[in-house]
């Protein structure tokens, strides 16, 4: 294969022309750009953003991004020829291609690392991707003129249903085998599939229509009926087409024809005999692309009125972004921000200008999207994780044309290729989902949004009941702006915030399971009523663990330094960091006993417990486990909207943002666990989860009621909770920071040292905070240390602290000189095989 791929163009004609190089971003983890030439036929076909086909190494083949054209060769190598241009106009945008190297440089990353992360599957191609035949290409009956060597691959698909680019290049031997593959899928003779895929593949419906002489002559339609009068099935087909499709009265309907499956699909009509029409010449097949975000065009747009306090926000907003590029929306849970979003978004797009609306979670777009629709209609792109490759590109390539003005998107959305942005909100600001770990960039979707923002001059607008210390402090210093939402809208009132004291509950055996008495007979009397009730508890499954009453035995991960969790449904025991997962044993295998039971509790026995208390109760739950598929969390949310459900059980999910009418109680059945975490944002999270859940509830007029159990009931925590006092929590927690040197007083970068020999990372650990500390100065540098976890995915961990108080310190020198102890540490021949990860600003 290599000597398929190693080739030089043939000498060029001695023309006064200019040899042109690319540097280009290959989705590798490489610290540098790579260069190639451009053959001179291209020179006018290169551009920067745009995907070029190059050889990488030996034998792979890559698709890359254009990052600079230039006339300056390598000094260290010879530069290779790109191989082909696959776009005819960029896909990355000037602002993106600036946007991502500053998370390659903030992040300590590479470029390449932020391309293969930012960039859909379906727009990238591999020399390991694989080809099959379209499922609608038919080389018998299309008419689809074929060169011989596209011959040879369609025939070589006939006999084998797949195959990948270094298969095709042994079976055509000649060089420049890829464009051939170009040209079949151009064809739509073709589809890549698999890993990645080169062009995305858009939605395909086939179509029907009457073949064009029975519309336009006069008197045929008529011959056709009195020929298909002795088929009473293929004159079925014809009535029921001519019904929903009247070309008797406007023959230019036909033009449009019909979804062939919807004659296909009915009951009452033969599909044989619809192929036998289409066979005969009497209809006529076609496909057609259509978008796969339809929007339902006959629902008016709804207008929409603020009320008094809204409109008043929404003027300070306006008036603070004339001097401020970023403004801090404080509005406590129900008081109408979305509403106040969803004004200056009207007012961006009117202005012609492109709006991104990012949300912490995919749970959270299910909701607000049906809100965007009926005011945005077919302006709005969605953009997650759940969607498919071909979706995702979909919606990149309709942020690239304008199709989409405006997009509401998790964290990932910040990739896209906006490039007259106008107005970013990032709604919860506040949320450590925002916050990408694995893999590499390891980018905060906030910090990044500013940025974006700033390159392209727009205005960010942060949102929170409950915001980020960093960012209250950005607004008491004057950095931000700030406009606060004190009231609930409308009608509606704070709720009402009650303690529980377990242990109290215990020992008047007023405990059923993990329910005090009190809340059970909370959400007896709520759904008594026809009201609704919320039930938060931070961990999925069934239990956190299971143990021995013998022998106190506890399974552990094969691979991770953490108990598996019982998960009941799947009768399975798992581990929530690396995916491991075994049957449940019958017995102990340590002692042989039976007495094996569940330790703790998971919202899938809170589910459990409460069907068993409360069978007339409708009980679902929103967790990691139930909303892997791709439209669970629209469904889950759909039926508690309707009513056919009444009790909601979930992990964080359930606290961010959702809006229930309905819902009167929430119950946060061990906050402990939230509290007691040993973190400097412990008592932040806590306070803001205990916030956010509450939220959930009397949001539109009826009162709430927030249930908290608890051990601990003096925590001061509690008292800012139960007064919403997030002033005071600012006040004590930016004291302590200031004191102890945490953000927003220093910037913080955790760098972990991994590797498969416990002994051997202590080591390489110990090495790395030396060097660092001979660099940085004792002062800045904590650690190493073994964290609580201390083994994931058969790696052994140790930790590096490195704090860099934001005055007095020059941050890229700083980051440049930790990139330089780590890449010292990996030539020790001590230290083969131990990998180093930096996390700048950890959340």
């Amino acid at each position: 294969m290599s000597e398929l791929l190693n080739f030089n163009y043939p000498p060029e004609p001695a023309v006064d022309r200019v040899t042109l190089f690319a540097d280009v971003i290959l989705p590798l983890p490489l610290p540098k750009l790579y260069t190639y030439r451009i053959p001179f036929e291209m020179n006018d076909e290169v551009l920067v953003g745009a995907r070029v086909i190059v050889q990488f190494g030996a034998k792979r083949v890559l698709s890359c991004i254009v990052a600079d054209i230039h006339e300056n060769a390598p000094a260290d190598y010879q530069a290779k020829y790109i191989l082909d241009v696959l776009d005819d106009k960029p896909i990355v945008t000037a602002p993106q291609l600036k946007l991502f190297r500053w998370i390659a440089d903030y992040y300590m990353c590479t470029i390449g690392e932020v391309i293969n992360a930012a960039l859909p599957s379906a727009l990238k191609l591999s020399s390991e991707s694989r080809i099959q035949l379209h499922p609608h290409f038919n080389p018998e009956e299309d008419d689809i003129p074929l060169a011989s060597q596209e011959v040879k691959i369609i025939y070589a698909l006939q006999q084998n249903p797949a195959l990948t680019f270094t298969e095709v290049g042994n079976l055509l031997q000649v060089k420049s085998y890829h464009k051939y593959i170009k040209s079949l899928i151009q064809k739509e003779a073709i589809i890549i599939f698999e890993q990645v895929s080169d062009r995305f593949s858009p939605k395909v419906v086939k179509k029907i229509r009457l073949t064009e002489h029975f519309v336009q002559e006069e008197g045929m339609l008529e011959e056709l009926f009195n020929q298909l009068a002795t088929k009473p099935k293929q004159l079925d087909i014809l009535l029921n087409y001519l019904q929903k499709v009247p070309v008797h009265q406007n023959i230019r309907l036909n033009t449009a024809g019909i979804e062939k499956s919807v004659l296909a699909n009915n009951p009452h009509l033969s599909k044989s005999s619809i192929d036998s029409l289409i066979k005969k010449g009497v209809f006529e097949q076609f496909d057609q692309i259509i978008s796969r975000f339809p929007v339902d065009n006959t629902v008016p747009l709804q207008p929409m009125k603020l009320s008094d306090h809204q409109e008043q926000a929404k003027d300070e907003i306006l008036g603070l972004f004339k001097e401020k590029d970023t403004v801090l929306l404080h509005g406590v849970t129900g008081s109408g921000k979305t509403e106040v979003y969803i004004d200056l978004i009207k007012h961006a797009l009117e202005a012609g200008g492109q709006v991104l609306y990012l949300l912490p979670e995919i749970a959270l777009t299910a909701q607000i999207v049906t809100r965007l629709i009926k005011v945005f209609g077919d302006k709005l792109g969605i953009y997650h994780s759940k969607f498919s490759d071909n979706e995702r590109a979909e919606v990149w390539q309709g942020v690239l044309s304008g199709r989409f003005q405006m997009v509401v998107g998790v964290r990932s959305a910040v990739f896209l290729p906006f490039h007259n942005l106008s107005l970013v909100i990032v709604d919860e600001e506040h949320e450590p989902s925002y916050k990408q770990y694995e893999p590499a960039p390891r980018y905060n979707a906030r910090e990044t949004a500013l940025m974006m923002a700033h390159l392209q001059g727009a205005k960010t607008l942060l949102g929170s009941a409950t915001p980020s210390i960093e960012t209250y402090y950005n607004c008491k210093t004057d950095r931000w702006g700030l406009v606060t939402m004190s009231k609930r809208f409308g009608e509606a009132q704070m709720p009402t915030i009650e303690l529980i004291n377990v242990r109290e509950e215990q020992q008047r055996k007023n405990m059923h399971n993990h329910f005090s008495g009190k809340l059970v007979t909370a959400i007896e009397e709520r759904l008594a009523r026809h009201e609704q009730v919320i039930l938060f508890q931070n961990r999925r499954g069934y239990a956190p663990f299971i143990s021995c009453d013998e022998c106190s035995w506890i399974p552990k991960c094969q691979h991770c330094a953490v108990s598996l969790s019982y998960h009941k449904y799947n009768n399975e025991l798992r581990c929530h960091y690396c995916g491991y997962h075994e049957r449940m044993p019958h017995d102990c295998p340590a002692c042989g006993a039976t007495t094996l039971r569940s330790m703790g509790f998971g919202t899938e026995k809170v589910e459990d417990d409460l069907k068993l208390m409360l069978p007339n109760a409708e009980v679902q739950r929103m967790d990691l486990d139930t909303t892997k598929k791709k439209n669970s969390y629209q469904q889950i949310i759909t039926d508690f909207e309707s009513g056919k459900t009444n009790v909601l059980i979930g992990t964080q999910m359930v606290t961010k943002g959702l809006d229930f009418e309905n819902v009167s109680l929430v119950g946060i059945l061990n906050a402990d666990s939230i509290i007691h975490f040993p973190d400097f944002r412990a008592h932040e999270r806590a306070y803001q989860l205990f916030v956010q859940v509450s939220g959930r509830a009397g949001r539109k007029g009826k009162p709430g009621t927030v249930l908290i159990q608890t051990r601990d009931p003096l925590q001061p925590i509690f008292r800012k909770v139960h007064s919403n006092d997030y002033t005071s929590l600012y006040e004590h927690e930016i004291e302590e920071r200031m004191r102890f040197g945490y953000p927003p007083f220093a910037r913080m970068i955790r760098i972990t040292v991994k590797h498969v020999d416990e002994k051997v990372s202590e080591n390489a650990a110990i090495v790395l905070a030396k060097d660092l500390t001979d660099q940085l100065g004792a002062q800045l540098v904590l650690g190493p240390e073994v964290p609580y976890i201390f083994k994931i995915r058969n790696l052994f961990l140790n930790e590096i602290h490195v704090k860099l108080p934001r005055e007095n310190v020059n941050l890229r020198a700083a980051k440049q000189a930790i990139s330089k102890v780590i890449q010292q540490l990996y030539l020790l021949p001590d230290f083969k095989g131990v990998r180093v990860v930096a996390d700048v600003d950890p959340a």
